[in-house]
């Protein structure tokens, strides 16, 4: 009886240390603690878009060249498929400059509001074109920020916003910003009218994930949307390169000093200048599919908060 007795008890004792050992394990940590992107585009379409115009078939889009006019009709093609109204005769707004022959694309989303204030949502198709035997492609500079319009027409199929909302492809952004400039000073909407420009410039790759918006230090009413957003993704929103400070000042660095210059509110979203800046290596294949898809829909919400004060 005794052997037996003694069996229990260490049979008893091993189940027990074996229960507690088990018991005091660290809890194993999440693996992904961050939410799912519900989002509102196609994504299959922003990467398709961004490819193609980023592509050697158009020459780099360079202000005047037939490389430009193929980008101008895709523009035009893309904003029919989609709905998107003509804020001009056939979508374009010509200029000329020096020896230059340039248009400007503008769409025209009608807001749900039925009033005369006007939100333009920009990004420049022109780009460096052809240097030396080499195509300089532009894929983040900026064929991301045409694409991105594209994402935006999508949405607004579906989901008409308050204001009235220009989807303008402007012409001549690295010649010295001037279709943004003609833009402002001729076209058929009064100024008082415009009152937010959201310029998209650069904004599919990031090595630190930094999409910055520029823009608030002047235009104080702008910046508690900015400041309490919640980030997306792989993006981190940040206010920043406004000239205090804080890096280069990107105040006038795109088309959105045209709308400063006039005194329209702007924010300008972009990333940091990389090493392909302004070289033929700006291709397609050195976006960040995942940081330029979460960047888009980053932008589309901020959009919408906008759109919701009375601007």
């Amino acid at each position: 009886m005794k052997n037996v007795h003694f069996l229990y008890l260490l049979a008893f004792s091993i189940i027990f240390l074996s229960c507690k050992t088990k018991n005091t394990q660290a809890p194993k940590k999440p693996i992904n603690t961050k939410p799912i992107i519900n989002y509102s585009y196609s994504t299959e379409a922003l990467l398709n878009n961004i490819k193609t115009l980023s592509s050697d078939a158009f020459e780099g889009r360079r202000t005047g060249t037939e490389g430009a006019k193929k980008a101008k009709d895709y523009i035009i093609k893309y904003f029919k498929k989609l709905d998107v109204e003509s804020l001009t005769e056939n979508y374009t707004q010509p200029f000329t400059f020096g020896n230059y022959q340039a248009e400007n694309v503008l769409g025209l989303i009608k807001g749900t509001e039925k009033n005369r204030k006007y939100i333009v949502l920009s990004a420049h198709y022109d780009h460096e074109g052809i240097k030396n035997d080499n195509i300089y492609n532009g894929a983040d500079d900026d064929a991301s920020g045409i694409s991105a319009l594209f994402a935006f027409a999508e949405y607004f199929k579906t989901n008409p916003p308050k204001h009235n909302v220009i989807l303008a492809a402007f012409d001549a952004e690295e010649l010295g910003l001037k279709g943004a400039y003609h833009f402002v000073k001729n076209n058929t909407i009064q100024q008082r009218n415009i009152v937010l420009n959201l310029n998209m410039d650069m904004i599919s790759r990031s090595d630190k994930n930094e999409l910055f918006a520029v823009g608030t230090r002047y235009y104080t009413h702008l910046k508690p949307t900015i400041e309490n957003f919640k980030d997306l993704g792989k993006v981190d929103l940040l206010i920043g390169h406004e000239g205090l400070g804080d890096g280069d000042n990107w105040t006038n660095s795109s088309d959105h000093a045209a709308f400063h210059e006039a005194n329209i509110p702007f924010v300008y979203f972009g990333v940091a200048d990389h090493e392909d800046y302004h070289k033929p290596t700006d291709d397609f294949e050195r976006i960040d599919n995942q940081f330029y898809q979460d960047a888009v829909e980053t932008i589309i919400q901020v959009f919408l908060k906008f759109d919701a004060l009375e601007l």
